[in-house]
């Protein structure tokens, strides 16, 4: 059998469909998989915030339509990436292990681990990212930093560091850590201090609906306790209606038997942010995520949502 991968161009999107690719021709022998490589909305997009792009799904949008279309079987996603709601017969049936969830801060000519090196920075630094989430939180503690938007790939955005355009810049621990730069980082960041994005961390496969032959395939590659907590956060960011336009993150955890998740909105400039922590049963997982949203909303988050997207 032959299986088609849709995937983004990027190095870190390409490691995470070979690693996907890998795993499947282990667990299945003589399955025959190939790569299709697509360049994205977001891909395109490199000179203005996403934030500002607006709209959802910019890393994802065309390579849901190479699935509809069969020039895909499955797609390989940064979860973090993909919309709360998908097309009309698709499905992320497949939530893989996940990886480091923490955000992780690189500071220009180090290559250390620096005990609170973000609480450390000197004042006014300039700090790069792309992210309002990021920003949010990071002002909300050091309202003195110079954000600065960082966009590219982690190569591109690392050599940016380097070459003296910015102090220190933050990115995904899991991005790093797949692509060998771990050595990179400087401190991984404590969810008190960043709240991570919905699903950082974790990998996603999405295929069609009712294909079971792709389901079966796939299937072995689910984690049981990265799905139940990836939808909780899903579940969390849905009821809230966010996308990368809001400062919203959450995180959640399972451990015996209950799922407990963190989760924030925040105003762009990081002077309000409302965050709340819920636990429950694993059985209600999805409800809590719900529950939590809900619960933000009742102490002022939907003022904040509202005010943003006008």
């Amino acid at each position: 059998m032959k299986l088609i991968i849709g995937t983004r161009g990027s190095k870190l999107a390409l490691w995470q469909a070979q690693w996907v690719k890998a795993e499947l021709e282990r667990l299945h022998i003589g399955l025959k998989i190939e790569l299709n490589i697509i360049k994205t909305t977001g891909d395109k997009i490199l000179d203005v915030p996403l934030a500002m792009v607006g709209g959802k799904g910019l890393f994802v949008k065309e390579i849901e339509e190479a699935l509809i279309s069969g020039e895909a079987d499955i797609a390989v996603h940064s979860i973090k990436d993909v919309p709360v709601v998908f097309p009309t017969g698709l499905i992320l049936p497949v939530i893989c292990k996940r990886h480091i969830p923490n955000d992780a801060l690189i500071l220009k000519g180090t290559d250390k681990i620096i005990k609170d090196a973000f609480i450390n920075l000197p004042k006014g630094a300039r700090l790069g990212t792309s992210s309002l989430r990021r920003s949010c939180q990071l002002l909300n503690i050091r309202p003195d930093l110079n954000i600065m938007q960082l966009r590219g790939n982690v190569d591109t955005r690392l050599r940016k560091l380097d070459q003296g355009d910015y102090d220190a810049i933050i990115l995904a621990g899991a991005g790093l850590s797949r692509l060998g730069h771990e050595d990179r980082i400087t401190e991984l960041l404590s969810f008190d201090t960043s709240l991570p994005a919905i699903g950082q961390g974790a990998i996603g496969i999405e295929c069609r609906d009712g294909d079971s032959k792709i389901l079966d395939l796939i299937a072995t590659l689910n984690h049981y306790e990265s799905g139940i907590c990836v939808n909780t956060e899903r579940e969390f960011l849905k009821r809230l209606e966010g996308g990368c336009q809001i400062p919203i993150a959450a995180h959640a955890a399972l451990d015996n038997g209950k799922v407990t998740i963190d989760g924030l909105v925040g105003s762009v400039d990081g002077k309000t942010i409302i965050r709340e922590r819920i636990s429950g049963d694993v059985s209600n997982h999805e409800e809590i995520g719900i529950n939590l949203a809900e619960r933000l909303l009742d102490k002022g988050a939907g003022e904040i949502l509202s005010s943003i997207l006008l």
